[in-house]
């Protein structure tokens, strides 16, 4: 059984597969095949524990002889007005030049009257598609012992599109924004992934029977890219109903398409039947090979410099921007050191169950590589 869940989650963690054949295709990206040859990546430590966990993964990729070379970015202390964000241009400027990246969590101050940190990296960089697998772990118990989905998020529009207004004081309005070309892009994105990863259905989530006109147009966006593919199985589910579904009986859902909030819901719902966005990668991918993974848990203000601080959601993120990049070797053999040490119980974080610290979680992943 439980060689069975790893395999699951083997194939459940190449979430940019999909995303690699947009860099194959594409004569702006970078060849890279090479395990040889050192690649350049961005990498956003991020707020609260986001430093100390973005330290443990870049000790871990450099035991494990990864031949990445991190640009590390720092978000700025003043809004910048190019951007109307934290998130100053040089940022971005760095993930375009780089192409890739990995980010540590970040916090907006809430109703400040400027842009979010993650939104503006999504909308400057053109990050439309959010691709969450969500697999059962071995030797981690919870509620569900097969969990094997991915949520695939329309990430540059819907109710993030940033458009709100005060209509007159005391009423205040707020614009979902659903376009042809963000809805097919993101379901061509959703089927092609769908099919190079061996996946059987597409479930597209909506609320048309209540927003007629957008998730309607979503959904004939949806609709035209699944007559291209039948091979594969289409369905369409109402959210609301998703989300019950999902906790009573998950196996039933393979890849999923949704719109941005419905999205943002969902994949935190699921990150739960695995264990929590603690052990949660997630990956947001762009046209031409562009992509940023991430973690997607909070910033923890409260566990900063107490070494209590899990790794594991920002270091299996780094091991799908590996399989981005096409080193599948390196990335396996973190990626099983990771499954090992959590198999084994022996030295886990608290919030997994155990007792021990960041520093000797990280040095019992160091321990498995191969």
């Amino acid at each position: 059984m439980r060689q069975g869940v790893a395999s699951a989650l083997l194939r459940g963690l190449q979430a940019t597969r999909a995303s690699s054949s947009l860099a194959e295709s594409s004569n702006l990206v970078r060849a890279y095949s090479s395990a040889n040859t050192p690649i350049t990546a961005t990498l956003f430590p991020g707020d609260g524990i986001g430093p100390e966990i973005a330290e443990a993964v870049q000790t871990i990729f450099k035991a494990a002889e990864a031949p990445i070379v991190w640009d590390e970015q720092h978000i700025g202390k003043e809004v910048d007005p190019r951007t109307n964000s934290f998130i100053t241009r040089e940022n971005l400027d760095s993930v375009l030049k780089h192409r890739i990246g990995l980010k540590g969590p970040m916090t907006t101050p809430i109703g400040k009257g400027f842009r979010s940190l993650n939104l503006t990296l999504r909308k400057e960089l053109q990050l439309y598609a959010n691709v969450r697998p969500c697999v059962s772990i071995p030797g981690y118990k919870t509620r569900y012992d097969d969990v094997d989905l991915v949520t695939i998020r329309e990430n540059t529009e819907g109710e993030y599109s940033g458009l709100e207004h005060e209509v007159v004081p005391g009423v205040v309005e707020s614009l979902k924004i659903i376009t042809h070309v963000a809805s097919t892009r993101v379901a061509e994105f959703a089927f092609d992934y769908a099919q190079k990863n061996n996946r059987r259905k597409v479930t597209a989530v909506h609320k048309a029977n209540i927003m007629k006109l957008t998730d309607g147009a979503f959904l004939r966006c949806v609709r035209a890219v699944a007559e291209r593919y039948p091979d594969i199985k289409y369905d369409e589910m109402i959210v609301d109903n998703t989300c019950m579904q999902l906790v009573t009986r998950p196996t039933q859902f393979d890849v999923m398409v949704m719109p941005n909030l419905y999205g943002d819901i969902c994949s935190d719902l699921c990150a739960g039947l695995i264990g929590g966005l603690g052990l949660t990668p997630s990956g947001n991918i762009g046209a031409n090979g562009l992509a940023l993974m991430e973690a997607v848990h909070g910033t923890a203000p409260d566990l900063v410099g107490k070494d209590a601080a899990n790794p594991t959601a920002l270091l299996l993120s780094g091991v799908m921007m590996l399989r981005h990049l096409r080193l599948t070797d390196v990335a396996g053999n973190i990626e099983q050191a990771v499954l090992a040490t959590i198999a084994e119980g022996q030295y886990l974080t608290r919030d997994l169950g155990g007792k021990s610290g960041t520093k000797d979680f990280t040095k019992a992943i160091i321990g498995h590589l191969k």
